[in-house]
């Protein structure tokens, strides 16, 4: 098998040890075959070596084995017409067919430059947008989760041990578009449906664990199935307040008291968005239960807008969905079994790093002040969690903080952050 290209250095080591072997320029026996072996190359490359450079010597020349293998050759590559992409529209550059218009190349160069890392594709999603009350108030949400380490003398996110994120999503029983990799000559898979509002599809609550918002109802007619008068069971499709806070009463609560550790706080906070079917505070039913049993278990809201700022809707559920849609489905108690499964498979680690995503989020938010337009950093979870010093709370920067804190007072949305403030030693205006 054909060695390594000798290097220029080596070229000019082999000529010296051969020209210390050579009595007017002829070799001491058995010197080719010794520098093949050392340098594990064939002898016809060392003997090419040995004759370059005597023909030099001879000459007058100095030794010059610099390599005659030729470099790069071909046509130059087409560089990317950085000013002209940037001047075009991005809605104008969607497909790589409209890239290579733009450039004024084609779709292979495209993609080539895409491979190459010259061009990034990006997928732009809708963000809520948020006035200027909203992002008031979700910088003073963000604060309110900070604590100052009075032994460390740092700033960090609290525990949240003792919240509850709750949040509500659909799963369907089949997706409209799926992707198979199919083997040459394999069928494509043929999916039918009277139209896509006829595909089943399920709401569950998620919090403590996934629940479906279902009911068992007997059969009218005798089917080839099942029998008349057998419960089957039906996806509620109204989702109102009473329907909501059933779930929260008879599911939701006795869930966090059953799976709560007896050691932690019985001070839970639920956490949820502001979607009209949910349940109030104040609500006298919700109290009863949530005062019960020596709990005390209260509703909280995030601020309007801010699906970034649940657990749930910043990737948790993506994480479940994407399990679920691994599995069969084709009946509602299928589905119901395969997300429930879903449910169990997930790892305690990928909820753990939501969390921790979490806090990177309300960090983006203050750098923001407020605002949805951040790109979330790559914290580097699994590497920090191999080496042993993945943190529980990540750590926020006091002077961003203050600024924070700063425009809060200028604004005067400094409610419910004495604490902190007593502790980093600010005074609020009167």
């Amino acid at each position: 098998m054909r060695g390594p290209n000798l290097t220029d250095d080596e070229r000019h080591k082999i000529a010296c040890s051969i020209l210390e072997n050579s009595i007017n320029y002829k070799t001491k026996r058995g010197i080719m075959k010794l520098m093949a072996s050392q340098f594990q190359v064939d002898r016809r490359t060392i003997f090419e070596v040995w004759r370059t450079a005597k023909a030099q010597r001879q000459s007058g020349q100095s030794l010059n084995l610099t390599s005659k293998m030729p470099g790069k050759e071909g046509r130059p590559s087409i560089e990317v017409p950085v000013e002209k992409i940037m001047n075009t529209s991005k809605s104008e550059r969607t497909t790589l067919e409209q890239m290579g218009i733009v450039a004024g190349v084609s779709k292979s160069t495209v993609k080539k430059w895409v491979i190459e890392g010259k061009l990034k594709v990006h997928s732009s999603a809708i963000h809520p947008q948020l006035s200027a009350d909203n992002k008031l108030l979700r910088l003073k949400f963000v604060i309110s989760k900070l604590y100052f380490d009075k032994i460390l003398k740092i700033l960090k996110f609290k525990d949240m041990n003792n919240v509850v994120h709750i949040d509500e999503k659909w799963f369907n029983m089949t997706q409209t578009t799926a992707r198979y990799y199919l083997v040459d000559g394999e069928i494509h898979p043929h999916r039918t449906c009277k139209s896509k509002r006829f595909i089943t599809k399920i709401m569950f609550m998620t919090a403590i664990g996934i629940f479906p918002f279902t009911y068992q109802q007997p059969a009218k007619r005798r089917s080839k199935n099942r029998e008349a008068g057998t419960l089957e069971t039906k996806a509620i499709e109204s989702i109102d307040k009473e329907v909501i806070k059933t779930m929260l009463l008879n599911n939701v609560i006795p869930a966090i008291k059953r799976k709560w550790p007896s050691c932690a706080s019985k001070t839970i906070f639920i956490q949820q968005d502001n979607a009209r079917p949910h349940t109030k505070a104040n609500d006298p039913e919700f109290l009863l239960a949530a005062t019960s049993d020596g709990f005390d278990i209260q509703l909280t809201h995030q601020p309007a807008n801010s699906p970034d700022l649940n657990v749930l809707d910043l990737g948790f559920f993506r994480s479940i969905q994407s399990l679920q849609t691994k599995k069969n489905a084709k009946t509602v108690d299928e589905l119901i079994r395969n997300v429930e499964k879903a449910w169990e498979e997930e790892k305690a680690d990928c909820l753990n790093d939501m969390w921790l995503s979490l806090q990177a989020c309300m960090l983006e938010i203050m750098k923001r002040r407020g605002q949805n337009d951040y790109k979330l950093p790559h914290l580097k979870k699994q590497t920090l969690r191999r080496q042993g010093i993945l943190p529980t709370n990540l750590e926020a920067n006091d002077v961003l903080v203050k600024e924070c804190i700063e425009l809060l007072i200028l604004v005067g949305r400094t409610t419910n952050l004495d604490e902190l403030f007593a502790d980093l030693g600010i005074e609020i205006p009167n």
